[in-house]
């Protein structure tokens, strides 16, 4: 479980002094959930997002655990240091919308032919339940020829989840290389 302490003050001097002590500024936020102003070391939070094996994991802010998901996240354009991170907190029963990840498997066919694959929606917004949350979505792209592409209609949407994006947008594809 990540562990992280209660922010007094939300102004920018105060956000400054706990950046250069080597904290990562966060909110933490839900539908019908007051918003809590937290910060985490920002080594040990990068560290635990990145071997997590799931979308949701814990938090523990003073005496509180809460179940978040990492829902956005700013970076400081010079350094590429991570600045601030917003965590959505997963309520039981109630719906809300996140951004799933979106994972390839395999090499396109198209890529022999002097092809690049592109993948044009990182993340996809969808609407459901905590208990219906999934990691992420799948795609198979070895039949992907140059020209092809794999469509919001085209993929295998779970059950009791809503895509909240046209059906019509193109999540990956492979092009001709110039």
């Amino acid at each position: 479980m990540l562990e992280g302490i209660l922010r007094d003050s939300t102004g920018k001097k105060a956000s400054k002094e706990l950046r250069k002590d080597g904290y990562l500024i966060a909110n933490i936020y839900g539908k019908g959930f007051e918003n809590i102003n937290a910060a985490f070391k920002e080594n040990e939070f990068i560290r635990y997002a990145k071997q997590k094996d799931g979308l949701a994991f814990e938090v523990k802010i003073g005496d509180t655990i809460t179940k978040v998901v990492i829902q956005d996240y700013q970076r400081d354009p010079l350094t590429n240091r991570l600045k601030h991170v917003d965590l959505k907190v997963l309520i039981d029963g109630v719906l809300s919308k996140f951004l799933i990840p979106v994972k390839t498997v395999g090499i396109p066919k198209g890529m022999k032919d002097k092809g690049v694959l592109i993948i044009n929606k990182k993340r996809l917004l969808i609407k459901c339940t905590p208990a219906n949350l999934p990691n992420s979505f799948t795609l198979d792209v070895t039949e992907l020829d140059v020209g092809g592409s794999i469509l919001i209609r085209d993929m295998e949407i779970p059950a009791n989840v809503t895509m909240m994006e046209s059906g019509r947008i193109s999540v990956v594809g492979v092009i001709k290389s110039k």
